[in-house]
């Protein structure tokens, strides 16, 4: 059964196979081991990125997820992405995926 949009998971799972629809042959992993890690990394060719997934632009934010999300940033790309910035956010990640 899907989960609902209105919460975190059911974006997540929504945003999952937009990434899938997008860059086909990607792969897309749930990373929860390590508190303040980005939710999803996706491998695509030669490139990687990773998403922390919110279900709204002011939700809270958990400790380190900044840190984390700006480290790896620096390293490739990485973004929070929710309902009001997800086209803004795919649309960043296209142009990464293309250089």
């Amino acid at each position: 059964m899907a989960r609902s949009s209105r919460l975190e998971s059911g974006f997540q799972d929504g945003l999952i196979q937009r990434l899938k629809n997008m860059f086909p042959g990607c792969m897309v992993f749930k990373m929860d081991q390590i508190q303040g890690l980005p939710d999803l990394l996706v491998l695509y060719q030669d490139k990687w990125a990773s998403l922390e997934c919110k279900k709204s632009a002011n939700a809270a934010k958990q400790p380190n997820q900044e840190y984390y999300v700006n480290l790896m940033d620096n390293m490739s790309f990485s973004r929070f992405v929710y309902p009001e910035n997800k086209e803004e956010v795919l649309s960043e990640l296209q142009s990464a995926f293309r250089t």
